[in-house]
C-alpha cells in the first residue's frame, strides 16, 4: 500500500478520500463498565446489548486496521481518584442512589484504574497505541490528544465507539472545529437508544457533511484489502 495515495471510500454524503499516512483510527471509549452486563451502564437501566453489537465490527476493522499498519488510537472516559476533576454537575446527574466515583460492580464508578473504567478484552489496546484518558465527553477536552495527533502527522480519523450520540457526536465536532476529517462507520458505533443513534449519525452527514462522514466499516476494509 502506499501510505500517501488516497483510497476511496465510499460514504454520505459523498465519498470520503483517506489518506492512509494521515489517517488514524481512534475507537471511543469502549469500555467494561458501559458495555459489559452488571456494569455502571446496565445499572442506570440501559440495555447493553444495543452498545455490543459494534464490538464485532471494531475487531474486524481494528484488525485489518493493525495489518495496514495504521494508527490507532483510543479513549477512556473517567476521573482522577480524588475526583479533582469531576464538576459537581456531573457528579449529581440523574440523582440516583450510586454516582461517579461510588463503589459499583466493578470498582469505583469511571475511576481511572479501576477494573470497569478499563477497556474490553476483545479491543484491548496494543503496546504503543496511545490510550487516552479524558474527564468529559470530548477526546480533545482537558487531554493531549491534539498534541498526540499534530506530532503524529494525523489530518483525518476514523472515529468508532460509544455512544453515538454522547462521546462520539461530541469528539467529532470537537475534531472538526480543529480542522480534522472525520469518517464514522455507522455500523462501529452504537447507542442505548436505537433513535439516538439514527440522529446521532445524521447529525454528522447533514448540510453536506457538516461534521464528517458515514460510512459502513465493510466499505473501509474492502479497499484496505
Amino acid at each position: 500500500m502506499d501510505m500517501n495515495a488516497p483510497l476511496t471510500i465510499e460514504a454520505e454524503p459523498y465519498t470520503f478520500e483517506l489518506i492512509p499516512s494521515k489517517c488514524a483510527l481512534l475507537i471511543i471509549d469502549m469500555q467494561r463498565d458501559f458495555l459489559e452486563p452488571g456494569g455502571f451502564g446496565e445499572m442506570l437501566g440501559n440495555d447493553v446489548t444495543q452498545l455490543r453489537r459494534a464490538i464485532e465490527p471494531n475487531q474486524n476493522l481494528l484488525e485489518i486496521w493493525r495489518a495496514a499498519g495504521l494508527q490507532v488510537l483510543h479513549t477512556r472516559e473517567g476521573h482522577r481518584p480524588d475526583l479533582a476533576d469531576l464538576p459537581p454537575a456531573k457528579k449529581v446527574r440523574g440523582k440516583g442512589s450510586k454516582t461517579i466515583g461510588d463503589t459499583g460492580p466493578m470498582g469505583r464508578i469511571l475511576i481511572r484504574g479501576e477494573a470497569g473504567h478499563d477497556i474490553i478484552p476483545e479491543l484491548y489496546p496494543l503496546p504503543g497505541e496511545p490510550v487516552i484518558d479524558k474527564p468529559g465527553k470530548g477526546a480533545f477536552f482537558a487531554t493531549d490528544l491534539h498534541a498526540i495527533l499534530q506530532n503524529l502527522g494525523i489530518t483525518q480519523l476514523v472515529v468508532t465507539g460509544v455512544t453515538t450520540e454522547v462521546c462520539v457526536n461530541t469528539t467529532v465536532r470537537e475534531a472538526n472545529d480543529r480542522g480534522y476529517e472525520c469518517l464514522v462507520p455507522e455500523d462501529c458505533v452504537a447507542s442505548y437508544f436505537p433513535v439516538f443513534q439514527e440522529m446521532g449519525l445524521q447529525m454528522i452527514k447533514a448540510q453536506g457533511g457538516i461534521f464528517g462522514w458515514v460510512t459502513d466499516s465493510t466499505k473501509i476494509i474492502s479497499v484496505l484489502n
